[in-house]
């Protein structure tokens, strides 16, 4: 999410000071995108893959922090509850053979984690969510030993005001309820990020939408969940309440939830979603960067937006538009919904399924164009 978060609360003029440097955010990235040229180049692929760390009997280990520390990859970074890990695998050019380059990344930096768990008496588990989870395990002292994760709990918690209460039909329906957000590690997944001009972006994030339906449906593989059977793809219905920030009065009104599949195609591209984001969601950690986006902007620059990059990271969209300041500039589609595990095979047959209908199923030549009534 870019910014590092050394605090864990904030006071209501951060939170205003926040949502005016968003803003500001927004207006530089919309000069930006009408640069000739702005963010075009040859298409790249990135992933993230999230772990469990579990023990000898299969139980959830709270060891991330001292494998992390044992690996010294800086691939390998913390993820929310103590027995999670996510691996950052290189990007790689989507044309040649990216699948196969993941392959032996991901094989390599596996090695590298499961060595490092081993001295703690501990190894790497991938799949959507791990069936041997108790409730215990899942609670507040689960969160990893990191402000960044204490300050989004505190955040959500903020705006929501009640419990978290998980309601999930299936064979054996599920009720349970939570006063923070760690149940949300219990889902891990692999996210793969797609570069896209931006004059192609709205036809393929509406491709991306169209795809995910089929690939989820035979990539799903978390039927169960503190020992209930579920949906195929549990993680679906947990995520969205894990870290959802409406009250009941927000649910009852239909409010757009936090994890969320979309609220429409997109038209305009990036920037609709983007300023989608900012004006549906409040911010959870209003954290400020050193930099004046527009004033960058107009003197020719290029603005990192880590304002705007650090509240599109709390608005968790199965398909998400994302802007990076890496290489000049470029905008990704980050594909949410695949499921971790159960094989480097599978994540990669998964993400190759995913890729190939949103190419192929995108619109020719289609370029973005902002809607009458567009946010403003």
């Amino acid at each position: 999410m870019g910014l590092a978060i050394d605090r864990e609360q904030f006071d209501a003029l951060e939170y205003q000071r926040f949502s005016g440097r968003l803003d500001e955010c927004l207006a530089a990235l919309e000069r930006m995108l009408a640069r000739p040229g702005f963010g075009t180049g040859p298409a790249t692929v990135g992933a993230e893959l999230e772990l469990f760390l579990v023990d000898g009997q299969g139980r959830a280990l709270p060891r991330n922090q001292a494998v992390r520390d044992e690996a010294a990859d800086p691939r390998v970074v913390l993820e929310i509850d103590r027995f999670n890990l996510e691996l950052n695998l290189t990007p790689a050019p989507l044309a040649g053979r990216p699948f196969a380059a993941f392959a032996s990344e991901l094989e390599q930096a596996l090695a590298i984690v499961r060595r490092a768990a081993a001295w703690h008496d501990g190894r790497v588990v991938m799949v959507g969510i791990l069936p041997t989870l108790r409730p215990g395990d899942l609670r507040l002292a689960a969160l990893s030993d990191a402000a960044r994760y204490r300050a989004l709990n505190n955040g959500i918690r903020r705006l929501r005001q009640e419990p978290f209460r998980i309601r999930i039909d299936g064979a054996d329906p599920l009720e349970l309820t939570a006063d923070d957000v760690g149940l949300e590690g219990a889902n891990t997944s692999f996210q793969v990020h797609l570069r896209v001009d931006p004059e192609r972006f709205a036809s393929t994030f509406n491709a991306a939408q169209l795809a995910t339906g089929p690939v989820l449906a035979v990539a799903g593989n978390s039927p169960t969940f503190l020992g209930h059977r579920l949906w195929e793809e549990t993680r679906v219905a947990l995520f969205k309440q894990a870290v959802d920030d409406r009250d009941a009065a927000g649910r009852s009104s239909r409010r757009v939830s936090r994890v969320a599949f979309g609220t429409g195609w997109t038209t305009a591209g990036a920037f609709e979603l983007l300023e989608e984001s900012v004006r549906l969601h409040e911010p959870v950690l209003p954290v400020l960067g050193p930099e004046r986006p527009l004033e960058l902007v107009e003197a020719g620059r290029l603005p990192a937006l880590d304002e705007l990059r650090l509240h599109q990271g709390t608005v968790w969209r199965w398909n998400r538009a994302i802007y990076d300041p890496a290489e000049g500039g470029h905008l990704r589609i980050e594909l949410r919904a695949l499921p971790a595990g159960p094989t480097v095979t599978d994540m990669l047959a998964n993400a190759a399924f995913v890729l190939g209908l949103t190419r192929g199923w995108r619109v020719p030549g289609s370029r973005p164009r902002r809607p009458a009534g567009c946010w403003r």
